[in-house]
């Protein structure tokens, strides 16, 4: 999708779930589509009809922080929707940011060794290194044994947002998998902000929607969210049922990597499973080199 069309249908979406009343105007009985008017968005924002209309079409030159925080205000978007609207403007406003369609890059770059040593320095926390794609780029043992799918048997990674989608035994596997599907959808659209010209991103994202169904229909939602720590759990066929608390921290000298750890509650079933499943997959690597 052309970034002017990301910022309409952004614009578009938020203004639609908010109510005349809501936002302290007269609402003048009913109306043919709901939320509001594009010249309430620029009365509230202390701007012309004309100017919002302007944004609101991806005609963003001249366009400044300002203005995009007095809209952000009007249309009560919260820190990530925010960040989410100057990301798709300064996209839109940089040329130097164009980057030509064209066949997608290879596989994801691999992590640098330290980062990798870091992870396997972790024996007692599952722990993987993923970027705004959503490519899971390197993990330690426990991580790739808990996390079963997204490692296939002498296979590269597979992508997170691929795996939840296309594999059908995901949601067996995630007994939360529509919230994470949800942060998955989250996570892509804000990334399609940051880098709209991405042609890898473009690529997953056109097969994810041609492919599945409900990825279409969660991304037609236009939802942002951000969740840097949380509870995943997991029914796993080796250790049976598992809860991880997980947090998910960036890397510093390369900040569009994240590395998401996790750790189960102490003296609890989850943290004996975690014991065994990292037993398991140290046979198994034995038994792999034997």
């Amino acid at each position: 999708m052309a970034i002017k069309d990301e910022i309409r249908d952004f614009l578009l979406s938020r203004r639609a779930r908010i109510t005349p009343e809501a936002a302290g105007l007269p609402g003048y009985g009913p109306r043919r589509v709901a939320g509001l008017r594009r010249e309430e968005v620029a009365q509230l924002a202390g701007v012309s009809v004309e100017y919002y209309s302007r944004l609101e079409r991806g005609k963003c030159r001249g366009i400044s922080d300002a203005v995009l925080t007095a809209v952000a205000r009007a249309l009560r978007l919260d820190d990530v929707e925010r960040e989410h609207l100057l990301d798709l403007v300064h996209a839109a406003n940089a040329a130097a940011a164009r980057k030509p369609a064209g066949k997608s890059a290879g596989n994801p770059a691999a992590v640098r060794p330290g980062v990798q040593r870091l992870l396997d320095a972790m024996t007692d926390a599952p722990a993987y290194v993923w970027n705004g794609r959503l490519d899971v780029l390197a993990a330690n043992a426990l991580g790739r044994a808990l996390f079963l799918p997204l490692f296939p048997p002498g296979g590269e990674p597979v992508n997170q947002a691929r795996s939840l989608f296309l594999d059908e035994t995901s949601q067996g596997f995630f007994p939360d998998w529509e919230l994470l599907a949800h942060d998955a959808v989250a996570v892509l659209r804000a990334e399609a902000g940051r880098d709209p010209h991405e042609p890898r991103l473009a690529d997953l994202v056109r097969e994810l929607t041609t492919e599945s169904t409900i990825f279409r229909e969660m991304w037609a939602e236009y939802d942002l969210r951000r969740r840097r720590s949380g509870v995943k759990r997991f029914h796993h066929p080796v250790v049976g049922s598992v809860t991880v608390t997980f947090e998910s921290m960036a890397l510093v000298a390369e900040p569009d990597l994240r590395i998401t750890a996790g750790l189960a509650e102490p003296g609890s079933e989850s943290e004996t499973a975690l014991r065994l499943l990292a037993s398991w997959a140290a046979s198994t690597r034995t038994e792999g080199k034997a």
